[in-house]
C-alpha cells in the first residue's frame, strides 16, 4: 500500500518573534494527492502552534495526545512534549505512529519524534519533513547573513526555497505567528 506523505515545516525564533510555517502538499506515491493540506494547528489561543509531518491520521492522533498532556501539565509545553515523547515511545499503539511534530510557544521551539526525542534545535530553527534540510539550510543562511529580515520573512523564504528544490513541497504556504 502506498503511503500518503510529504511536507516541509519550519519554525524560527528571530528578534523576539516565533513564526512557524508549512507547505500544503501531500503525495500518494509519485502523485500529488492534495495541494492545500493544513499542517499547522493553533492551540491555547495562539500561545502554542504545532506543525506536523508524516501520516496525517498519525499526526492527528499525536496532536490529540499533546493537547491531553497540555491539560494534564498546566499548559507547560516543554513538560507536555517530554511526557508525549515518553508515552509515544513506550505505548504499543502509539509507537507504530509515523509522524513528527514541531511545537512552539513564546519561549521554546521543540521537535518531537517517536524515538522519544524532544529536541531544542540549534540557532532557534526547527525543520521537519521531506524538504526540511533545504529549508533549514536556507533559514540558517538568512539568520547569519540577512539578520534584518523578520522571522516571518525567513520562514516564508525558507519554505519557498525548499519548494523550488523538493518535489514533495509546494508553494501553498500557511504561516502562523506565536502570540506572547
Amino acid at each position: 500500500m502506498t503511503k500518503i506523505k510529504s511536507t516541509t515545516v519550519v519554525a524560527i525564533r528571530h528578534n523576539g518573534e516565533v513564526v512557524i510555517g508549512a507547505d500544503g502538499q501531500a503525495t500518494l506515491g509519485n502523485t500529488v494527492a492534495k495541494s492545500s493540506v493544513k499542517k499547522l494547528r493553533i492551540l491555547q489561543g495562539g500561545k502554542i502552534v504545532t506543525g506536523f509531518a508524516g501520516s496525517t491520521a498519525d499526526a492527528f492522533t499525536l496532536l490529540e495526545k499533546f493537547e491531553e498532556k497540555l491539560g494534564a501539565f498546566g499548559n507547560n509545553m516543554k513538560r507536555s512534549a517530554v511526557e508525549l515523547a515518553k508515552e509515544w515511545r513506550t505505548d504499543r499503539m502509539l509507537s507504530k505512529l509515523e509522524a513528527m511534530m514541531i511545537v512552539a510557544d513564546a519561549d521554546d521551539i521543540l521537535i518531537i519524534s517517536g524515538n522519544g526525542d524532544v529536541i531544542e534545535p540549534d540557532m532557534e530553527i526547527a525543520t521537519i519533513g521531506s524538504g526540511s534540510m533545504y529549508a533549514q539550510s536556507a533559514a540558517r543562511a538568512m539568520k547569519q547573513f540577512a539578520p534584518q529580515m523578520t522571522a516571518e520573512e525567513m520562514v516564508r523564504e525558507s519554505l519557498n526555497i525548499a519548494a523550488d528544490i523538493c518535489i514533495y513541497t509546494n508553494h501553498n504556504l500557511v504561516i502562523e505567528k506565536v502570540s506572547g
